[in-house]
C-alpha cells in the first residue's frame, strides 16, 4: 500500500504549459514578498532562506532538489540545532523551544541534504526552523517531504519553496518570543519537455492525518494566503497559466 502511494507522487505536478527549454531559477529571486515584513536573504549550501529577524523564523525557504542529491548518504546523526551565524537580530536558542509543546520543524528537511555534510549541518540552523505541531511534523508534513524526494528522483530536478503562515499577532514561545505559525505552505515546480508544472499545499499547524489531496491548492491560492509571489522569473503568460490550476485526479 505504501509503495503504491509513493508511486502516485509521479504525477504530482499537474498544471502545464509549453516552454522552449528549461532554465535555472535563481533561489534568491524565486519568491518575492509583497508587503513590508522583515526579510534577510541568506544563501546556504543547500538552500536559500528569507529570514524574518522580528518573528525569528523564515518567511520562506527555497532549494532545488536533484536526483543525484537524493542518492546522498550523509547521516543527520550528530547534528544539533543552533543559531544561524548570518542571521540578523536577536540570537535565538534551541532552548526557546524547550517545553513549548512544539517540534523544531525543518523547512528545508535534513532528508533533502544528505548529499553534503555542510548542507546537512546548515539545515539545522534555527533560521530554517519553525515551531511545528509534533503530529504534523512527524506525519503529513513528513509524508510530503518523502514524496518530494521520490519525485526528484524520478523527474531529475524540482524546485521547492516552503514556509510558515503567521497571523498579525501570533502566539510566541521561549524567552526570545519565537512566532508560532498558524499554518505552513509548500509549492513545487518542475520543468518538462512539454511544459512547466506546479502545485501548492497548505497545512494547518495542528494534528491530523489526511490524504495529501486534502492539502492541495493552486500556487495562486498560496500566493493569496502568503502575500508572496512565486516563480516570477517565468514569462507572465506561462506563470499565469501554470499557477492558476492543478489536477486533483492526477493523484
Amino acid at each position: 500500500m505504501i509503495n503504491r502511494f509513493l508511486g502516485l507522487i509521479f504525477s504530482v505536478f499537474v498544471s502545464s504549459i509549453a516552454v522552449s527549454q528549461p532554465f535555472v531559477i535563481p533561489l534568491s529571486g524565486i519568491a518575492s514578498i509583497g508587503d513590508k515584513r522583515s526579510s534577510q536573504i541568506i544563501e546556504h549550501t543547500g538552500y536559500t532562506v528569507s529570514y524574518n529577524p522580528q518573528l525569528h523564523i523564515p518567511n520562506w525557504v527555497a532549494y532545488e532538489l536533484t536526483a543525484e542529491e537524493v542518492k546522498g548518504t550523509v547521516s543527520r546523526k550528530g547534528n544539533a540545532f543552533f543559531p544561524d551565524p548570518e542571521a540578523e537580530g536577536v540570537v535565538i536558542s534551541t532552548y526557546d523551544y524547550s517545553g513549548s509543546g512544539y517540534d523544531r520543524g525543518h523547512m528545508a528537511p535534513a532528508g533533502d541534504m544528505k548529499w553534503s555534510k555542510e548542507a546537512m549541518m546548515e539545515s539545522f540552523y534555527l533560521s530554517n526552523i519553525c515551531p511545528q505541531n509534533p503530529n504534523l511534523n512527524g506525519g503529513d508534513w513528513r509524508i510530503l517531504e518523502e514524496k518530494v524526494r521520490v519525485c526528484a528522483g524520478y523527474y531529475q530536478s524540482i524546485y521547492v519553496v516552503c514556509g510558515p503562515l503567521v497571523s498579525k499577532k501570533p502566539q510566541t514561545i521561549g524567552t526570545n518570543k519565537i512566532a508560532v505559525p498558524d499554518a505552513f505552505f509548500k509549492v513545487l515546480l518542475r520543468f518538462t519537455d512539454k511544459g512547466v508544472e506546479t502545485i501548492g499545499f497548505i497545512f494547518k499547524n495542528e494534528a491530523g492525518h489526511k490524504p495529501l489531496t486534502e492539502y492541495m491548492v493552486t500556487v495562486d491560492e498560496v500566493e493569496k494566503l502568503t502575500g508572496i509571489d512565486f516563480f516570477s522569473i517565468l514569462p507572465d503568460a506561462q506563470e499565469k497559466a501554470t499557477e492558476s490550476t492543478y489536477c486533483a485526479k492526477c493523484w
